[in-house]
């Protein structure tokens, strides 16, 4: 019969399976999905799972990071290769994404590790030192927060726009593809070449 013991020590050597075959990616676009992530990598891996990380000291639903599981450890080292060696960028942002390892620690939802126990307690104004050093962390993290929303808006404005520009960009291309298209359909191609003084190639 198999203890809670054993199960708790095969649900922890599962999980540090999954560890090894998943990446942690970062400096990600707002604009960026799923499908996103798995076309960028299709190239050298098949993705399995994303789970983006949610940035809970902001209001706003702008994940800038995720954990990729692919399908086994040596795709996540082609995939790590793949974005180390050069600029690697995900859904057409100016900047290049980071890749590094996946750690237990990133994941939200990971099973006890066997053999840790942990204590918990409450620090208080008497404990002095430990007080005053959680005191200032707390001083210290709302002033973080601030200038990192500062910089979160600037970012959210930015990409905006040129998410805007990159949707004209594309729409001018699509018309000029369809206004060929119209004129090879309606048979001008001969006119339009002897328009312009271009020689077709059933000319010869």
């Amino acid at each position: 019969m198999v203890t809670s013991d054993e199960d708790a020590k095969k649900a922890y050597a599962d999980f540090e399976k999954k560890v090894k075959r998943t990446i942690y990616i970062d400096h990600l676009s707002p604009q960026v999905t799923s499908s996103v992530i798995k076309a960028a990598l299709a190239q050298c891996a098949n993705v399995v799972d994303v789970e983006f990380i949610v940035n809970y000291t902001i209001p706003y639903d702008i994940p800038s990071a995720a954990l990729v599981e692919l399908d086994d450890e040596i795709q996540a080292k082609a995939a790590l290769d793949l974005m180390n060696d050069f600029p690697f960028i995900i859904g057409g942002m100016p900047r290049p994404v980071r890749a590094t390892c996946a750690k237990p620690e990133m994941f939200r939802e990971r099973p006890p590790r066997p053999g840790i126990k942990k204590e918990f307690r409450w620090v208080k104004q008497e404990d002095g030192t430990e007080y005053e050093g959680m005191k200032k962390s707390r001083i210290l993290a709302k002033r973080q927060e601030v200038e990192n929303m500062a910089l979160i808006k600037n970012q959210l404005e930015e990409e905006k726009e040129l998410a805007k520009q990159q949707q004209e960009l594309l729409d001018g291309n699509y018309k000029k593809y369809d206004m060929l298209e119209n004129v090879v359909q309606n048979g001008n191609m001969k006119s339009l070449a002897h328009h312009y003084g271009v020689s077709l190639a059933d000319e010869f």
